[in-house]
Parts: structure tokens; sequence; C-alpha cells
């Protein structure tokens, strides 16, 4: 984009939020709608953020890069292919044309997080439009910034109801120099015992998947190995001394956790009509839990922290798996609906609900009453 479309884009913004706030009423942002499912449903209007796209800075030497929200997610990723770096914390696309503002306001990470991090400890800065149509900047370009508040943490998987997000920079990091992935059939149990174990070595493991029956019996563990070719070589005989592994062609293991990054594994995709995908998020010590109601094929993620099962859609189902996550202290999300579920349900664990966060519910309120005082953004897409 040119400066001057930017500052038409920047323009249109600022008159659809003062209009939105006369009338008192409420815009949803949106980019290329790729996560429009995710979070609860609104049928408020329209905000397209795609009108304001265009990587702004890139310096491959400091390790940041900083674009517009409406910038194509795959535009910044070929970027950083050209200079042999990458978004370590490996975003989740949904779909072709997913925009890097959406991929922070949903905040989801893919299979390295585990390892990188979660998308908000990568944000250095941010540019954005409040309730009131103020142009705000917060944070910088660099990792140690004490420039006020670390507001541009507060963004990633915000939804879009704190404030338009204009722009952003987040650091980025060089592609390991070497990777592997390796598979074994394991119990669910064993498996979580040895993934803890080595998440407590200095091993390069950078991913883990298991996938198997929720009821019992062996799955199939596949880990990803990534960091200096010194690193990987040494890390092989080390977990295959354990458990049988098998290394798997590079080709497929790239496909695989592509695969498993955009959710398009056969325990995603196959999600009956009255059916809910339900993400419970555990702490690292969890061991394999009883699910009330749920298929027998469940996904772990992230050494098992993070778990993805398949129920029935009803709010008694939800209820259970909630207080079920609770008591072993983590919380669950209705993350994908089939279509006969009511899509009015309440999608995500409230704040109040867990004792482990139920603080949090007045910081939040807070929050969005000093960003948003006329509920301009306030879709409900958060609760």
């Amino acid at each position: 984009m040119t400066g001057t479309s930017m500052n038409l884009a920047i323009k249109d913004f600022q008159e659809q939020i003062l209009n939105a706030a006369n009338h008192q009423s409420v815009l949803s942002i949106e980019g290329s709608g790729s996560k429009s499912w995710y979070g609860n449903t609104n049928t408020h209007s329209k905000l397209d953020a795609r009108t304001y796209s265009g990587i702004l800075e890139y310096q491959p030497e400091e390790l940041v890069i900083t674009a517009c929200a409406g910038t194509p997610l795959k535009e910044i990723e070929v970027a950083l292919k050209e200079k042999n770096q990458v978004l370590a914390f490996e975003p989740p696309h949904f779909g072709e044309h997913a925009t890097f503002g959406g991929a922070i306001a949903a905040g989801l990470a893919g299979p390295g997080r585990i390892s990188a991090g979660n998308f908000r400890d990568f944000v250095l800065g941010a540019r954005i439009m409040d309730g009131r149509a103020q142009d705000l900047s917060y944070g910088g370009k660099v990792m140690k910034n004490v420039a006020g508040y670390d507001v541009s943490r507060l963004l990633p998987g915000s939804m879009g109801t704190l404030g338009l997000l204009l722009e952003a920079s987040v650091k980025v990091l060089p592609k390991p120099a070497a990777s592997a992935t390796l598979s074994a059939q394991i119990s669910q149990a064993q498996a979580l015992k040895l993934l803890n174990q080595w998440a407590g070595q200095p091993l390069p493991l950078s991913a883990s998947c298991w996938i198997g029956d929720n009821k019992g019996g062996d799955g199939e563990l596949t880990i990803r190995l990534a960091g200096a070719a010194a690193a990987v070589k040494a890390a092989i005989p080390v977990m295959s001394s354990l458990i049988h592994t098998i290394e798997v062609d590079p080709q497929i293991a790239d496909v695989f956790w592509k695969d498993l990054r955009e959710q398009q594994l056969g325990a995603f995709t196959d999600l009956a009509s009255d059916q809910t995908l339900y993400r419970l998020a555990l702490p690292a010590a969890c061991g394999p839990l009883n699910i009330p109601n749920a298929t027998n094929e469940i996904v772990l993620e992230w050494h098992g922290q993070q778990r993805w099962i398949k129920a029935a859609g009803d709010e008694v189902t939800f209820s259970a798996i909630k207080q079920l996550a609770s008591a072993h202290g983590g919380h669950a999300t209705r993350f994908k609906q089939g279509i006969e579920v009511d899509p009015s349900l309440q999608r995500f664990t409230l704040l109040s609900e867990q004792a482990h966060s139920k603080a949090l519910e007045t910081v939040q309120t807070r929050l969005r009453a000093a960003f948003d005082p006329g509920g301009v953004f306030a879709t409900s897409r958060l609760p």
C-alpha cells in the first residue's frame, strides 16, 4: 500500500468507529474471516481490517518484523523464509487468506508453542485504535523496552474486544539448523510420563503429539527434534533407548506437523453434526483423564498440556468437561461446533468459574472500560 492509501484506510477506520459510537452500535473486527467460527457468534456489522495491509519494516539482523494488521500471514512467512527465519510459535492459518492481525487477535499457536512460547511472548509493540477512534502506540521494536505499560501483550487472544489492531512488531527466530521427527506406538500414560521427563532434560524437543484411544491402549507418539545438528543427532539414540522409535521421512513429517497445526488430521476433521471439538488446557503433571460422553480418539499436544477431544455438544457435557478440567487445575473451551450444535451456547470457560483466574475478571472489565468505554467492540466473541 502507498502512504496515501494507508492514510485513507486509517481515516475510514476512524469514521466507522466514531459513527458506531455515536449511534451506540457494535462493530466486529474481521480480516479474511478464516477464524470467524472461533469464539462466540455475533451478527454485528463488520469492520474489514484488510484495507490496511503491508510489511512496514523487516530487520532480519534484529529478528524483528513490523506489519499492518491486514497483511496476509503467508506474505509475512514468505518474507521470513527468504532470510531463513520463522514465526517460532507456528500460528495456524485456518484459511488461505488468514491475516497477521487475525492471527494476533486469535492468539493461537501451533505445535512449536511448547518450546518457543506463545504469541504474546513475541509481540514487542503495537499500534491500535480504541473505542474513541484514538490512534495509540505501545511498546516498541526491541525486546528490552520500558516505555510505559506493556499493552501490546494484551492483544493476542483478545479477539478484537479491546480495540482495532493497526500494526504490530513481533520477534522472529532463525530456522533451526537441523530437525528430525520420530514416532513410536506407546500408551497415553507412558507418553505423558516420557514427555514430562524429556522436557526436564537438555534435549532439543520442539514439539510432540500423541493420538490414540482415550479409553486405554496404545496410540502413536510423534516427536519433533529441532536445533543444532549435533544436538538433534545426539538426542535420537537417547529417546530410542527408552522406546522403539522410527525416524519419519522429512517430507512426510513436514506434512504431518502442518496438518496438525491446521487441524487437518482426521481426529479434527471428522466432526459429527451434533459434536463439539473441545480444547482442554491442563498442567504438565496431569495424567490421562476419563472424559465424559467423548469419542475414543484423543489428541495430546504440547507434552499433554493441550488436549483435543470430540464429544456431545450439549451444555451438560460441556459443564462436566469444564468441571473435570478445573479439578485438575486447567480449563476447557468449546473450540469448534458441529452444524447442529446451538451456536449461541457459551464457548469458553468463564474466568469467574476458575479459582485461579476469578480475580482476573475484574481486570478484564476495567481494561475493556478503559479501551472501549462506549462498547463499540463489545461483540461478546470473548466472554
